[in-house]
């Protein structure tokens, strides 16, 4: 049996069958933007390996500080220990951070994160005399991730109908319809006001991606819309998580996504790019008002504890990242990527089987009625050497942001080719990323 045998018949992939799996790439290397196969050619990294690899594969700077932590601590228990690289990157997450969210949790995963931050928010309510606000309130169209708290805090009505019976009843208000570029109605906010009034005695907390809701519906929606989500929870005495996961470290554009709004949450979670894709690691910031009421209050300690919380491998790897982010001008690198994507996908709009092209930041993306055939999508691969993994009835980009000019048109190009390809057949229970 080959090891590709052996994958097909053994080996789950995300959102795939194990009795008929779709066909794998066989990665046996990375650099910089590209992947190399085992076959020996080369694919462009489109979508930055699940939006995670901000400064390219195998970044040398990142894996020398691997190596180097390597050699003196792998792993202890966060429980009972600390070490030199959790300190040093809780400093400079505190500094990467907007000003406030200086209070640092490590998670293992962004979903943990997120379930950590919904924890932070249910346990402060609880210090306050408040036990009864132990729900949340979420957008319709957003994705928080798999876990069972993360899933019942996603899209209501996307992936995962399936689990839910297992899934608490959270509170959700519509998904939010003015564009980041569109002129701002607050009737847009209607729904979550309406929301907060009827449960806000059950509230511990709202929860969104800011201005990017990404994998349940890659929506770009407007700044106005956050701030009246500040303004609502500042006025009913509920937490405000943002979930930069996704958005932030400049994907959007702004180091985070919600500073286009002015304002700032109570609870952020991070995750992604935060090691810039060398190794799993995440975290869940607050506020000293935040952590002063959890520690103040019974049972005193905050109850969560990862096995592989701030491991020293990991934050060894973000620290490297960060200082990565602090050594170039990000957002001037997205602004050309976002020029570039502007301008090379603007011929698609009105096209036959095209919804829509939008473009944020070093993401781009064209909403189609039904995706192209399997076959046309790895022609597409094939033919322009760029990995595309589209989704639902999206295909999209977001590439490393360091991906130069050339870079960027040679996926666009790509794009453009599978997005004038015809409409496939319709595929019954299209998985989400």
């Amino acid at each position: 049996m080959t090891p590709l045998d052996y994958d097909r018949t053994h080996i789950w992939h995300p959102y795939a069958s194990l009795g008929n799996p779709p066909p794998v790439q066989f990665a046996k290397a990375a650099s910089g933007v590209e992947i190399e196969l085992m076959d020996g050619r080369r694919l462009v990294d489109a979508v930055s390996s699940w939006w995670c690899v901000a400064h390219g594969h195998n970044h040398p700077a990142i894996v020398e500080a691997v190596r180097r932590q390597s050699e003196k601590l792998c792993h202890v228990m966060f429980g009972g220990f600390t070490h030199e690289p959790a300190i040093a990157l809780a400093e400079k997450l505190a500094a990467f951070a907007p000003p406030g969210l200086d209070r640092v949790f490590f998670a293992d995963s962004g979903s943990i994160s997120v379930e950590v931050a919904a924890k932070m928010a249910v346990q402060y309510q609880n210090a306050l005399g408040h036990p009864e606000r132990n729900k949340l309130v979420a957008l319709k169209g957003g994705y928080h991730g798999d876990t069972s708290l993360c899933m019942a805090l996603s899209d209501p009505d996307g992936m995962h109908t399936l689990f839910r019976g297992i899934m608490t009843r959270h509170f959700f208000a519509e998904k939010p319809a003015i564009p980041t570029w569109g002129e701002w109605d607050g009737a847009d906010v209607e729904s979550l006001r309406r929301v907060v009034s009827e449960h806000g005695d059950e509230i511990a907390a709202v929860i969104c991606e800011p201005i990017f809701q990404a994998a349940n519906a890659m929506n770009f929606y407007h700044p106005g819309y956050l701030r009246e989500m500040r303004e609502i929870c500042d006025a009913h005495g509920i937490l405000l998580i943002f979930d930069e996961i996704a958005a932030g470290c400049y994907r959007t554009g702004p180091r985070w996504a919600h500073t286009r709004a002015g304002v700032t949450p109570d609870i952020m979670t991070v995750g992604k790019a935060l090691t810039g894709g060398h190794l799993t690691l995440a975290a869940t910031l607050a506020t000293a008002k935040v952590a002063d009421t959890i520690s103040n209050g019974a049972p005193s300690a905050f109850m969560h504890g990862p096995t592989y919380m701030a491991n020293p491998l990991a934050c060894a790897a973000a620290c490297a990242s960060l200082d990565l982010f602090a050594a170039s001008d990000y957002e001037a690198k997205v602004r050309r990527i976002e020029r570039q994507f502007a301008e090379g996908l603007a011929s698609l709009r009105g096209r036959p089987n095209v919804r829509d092209v939008r473009v944020l930041g070093a993401a781009g993306v064209i909403e189609v009625e039904r995706l192209p055939a399997p076959d046309d999508i790895a022609r597409v691969i094939r033919a322009h050497g760029v990995w595309l993994r589209p989704f639902c009835n999206f295909i999209y980009a977001m590439p490393p942001l360091v991906s130069d000019a050339s870079t960027v048109e040679r996926i666009i190009a790509a794009l453009v080719d599978l997005a004038s390809a015809p409409p496939g057949p319709a595929v019954e229970g299209d998985f989400h990323e």
